[in-house]
């Protein structure tokens, strides 16, 4: 009875893992320094989906992105933790030349915390609106309305850009 159980177990973690792992995946690499990182965090979010997995429910992608947006919080308070070995660390970078992705990423990053969360989960994680709504624990029609803002703002801030770039100095 032990092993059926187990059995059964190690299925559902697999389905889970086969479902979600590269999307996990992509949403640590758009939202860390590097893809070993990105691994590392993507691990210890299936070691937890592993642990979550004793009860007999499913793993859901959205219980899994769940368990993902938790363990990146921590990842980011460690980080902030030791924000004055990062900063010494970023200033020895060699700037490298900006290119039509970067300034999306500036754009991007010049968001409201709220939009670029829920603009990053929907394009970029394939969320639909419903989806993102559960994992921020809002409505719908907030993340629609959040999406809309998102949306209307990264158009301006990239035409600023373009406009900026345009002009001599």
């Amino acid at each position: 009875m032990g092993e059926r159980v187990d059995l059964e177990r190690e299925k559902r973690f697999l389905a889970a893992h086969t479902g979600a792992h590269d999307r996990i995946y992509r949403y640590f690499r758009r939202r860390t320094d590097g893809p070993a990182t990105a691994e590392d965090l993507c691990a210890e979010v299936f070691r937890i989906a592993w642990e979550k997995s004793r009860q007999d429910a499913e793993l859901p992608v959205l219980v899994i992105f769940g368990i993902a947006k938790n363990v990146l919080r921590n990842h980011d308070r460690s980080l902030s933790r030791s924000a004055g070995l990062i900063g010494a660390l970023l200033s020895e970078r060699i700037p490298g030349t900006p290119t039509e992705e970067s300034a999306v990423r500036d754009a991007i990053d010049n968001l409201g915390p709220k939009e670029r969360e829920v603009l990053l989960l929907t394009y970029w994680d394939g969320l639909t609106a419903v989806e993102v709504s559960h994992l921020l624990n809002t409505t719908a029609t907030a993340v629609r309305m959040r999406l809309h803002r998102a949306r209307k703002e990264l158009g301006r801030i990239l035409q600023e850009q373009t406009v900026s770039e345009g002009t001599p100095e």
